[in-house]
């Protein structure tokens, strides 16, 4: 049998459902509200084929351009050689959602203010910077058992 290069060739994996994911797709999906600017992933619903990604798109996430009453443009970046091109994709609502990559950061951000609205009341500075992994301190553990024993070689002894 020849061997296919169609639109969905080798998605089998990529575009099936979850496990109890399957059939209509949920009302709460046309529900959720999209703006200009709105960071979101790409992933194809496969209950929905119109308005369905190319799968090299599933995955990746972009800046949303422009809102239409059932979906949405979206900026994706493509590496082409040795360069990005600008993609803008459109897309129906079924196949993307907001990004939870900015999250960590906005809730640093909200974590840092309230830091530093609480410093300034007391009147002390605090850092806020992001301070790397550092290496644990040391210590002994004992329980009653277990106390620390010092270990010395044994003498060597010939047979001869």
């Amino acid at each position: 049998m020849p061997h296919s290069f169609g639109y969905r060739a080798r998605t089998r994996h990529m575009f099936k459902r979850g496990f109890k994911e399957h059939g209509p797709v949920k009302m709460s999906t046309f529900l959720v509200n999209y703006h200009v600017g709105d960071i979101v992933d790409i992933k194809a619903n496969a209950a929905q084929q119109k308005g369905m990604p190319h799968k090299y798109y599933h995955g990746r996430t972009g800046i949303v351009y422009n809102v239409t009453p059932s979906a949405v443009g979206v900026i994706v970046y493509k590496v082409v050689g040795n360069r990005y091109i600008e993609k803008r994709v459109n897309l129906r609502i079924e196949h993307i959602r907001h990004s939870k990559c900015r999250q960590e950061f906005l809730d640093r951000v909200k974590a840092n203010h309230d830091a530093h609205v609480a410093a300034k009341e007391k009147g002390e500075r605090v850092n806020l910077r992001r301070i790397p992994a550092q290496p644990r301190e040391a210590h002994t553990v004992t329980t009653k058992d277990n106390s620390p024993q010092t270990m010395v070689p044994v003498p060597y002894e010939t047979t001869i």
